[in-house]
């Protein structure tokens, strides 16, 4: 089981063992689950992480189809916690992410798939 806090310290550079932005990335991590649920993906009470022991399991399961969300939330974390200096680079995490949010509203929306299925 991988911890959601030490796999997004790892996707930002961060090793697993220092500590002192712990409290500001599981604020920003729990911000990104927040904007999830208002998206309809995972829980309708919501989530949240308060240390490295909330695993990607307690969210989603495996081999679920919202995989997707470890990058979504890593991508939304830079941004919140480290943003790149270039525009171009901020510009093209933004259409991944906007691309990420459409895809994930289609998986957790079974109506709207059919529409976009049925044309």
């Amino acid at each position: 089981m991988e911890s959601i806090l030490i796999s997004i310290k790892k996707l930002l550079g961060i090793a697993e063992e220092y500590k002192h932005f712990d409290a500001d990335l599981i604020m920003h991590i729990n911000s990104v689950f927040s904007i999830l649920t208002q998206l309809g993906v995972g829980s309708p009470e919501g989530f949240s992480i308060k240390d490295d022991s909330a695993t990607w399991t307690d969210f989603i399961r495996e081999n679920s189809k919202i995989e997707m969300v470890k990058s979504y939330i890593h991508l939304k974390v830079k941004l919140l916690f480290d943003p790149p200096l270039s525009s171009a680079v901020i510009e093209a995490i933004n259409r991944m992410i906007s691309e990420m949010e459409w895809r994930l509203n289609v998986v957790v929306d079974p109506i709207g798939e059919e529409e976009i299925q049925n044309g």
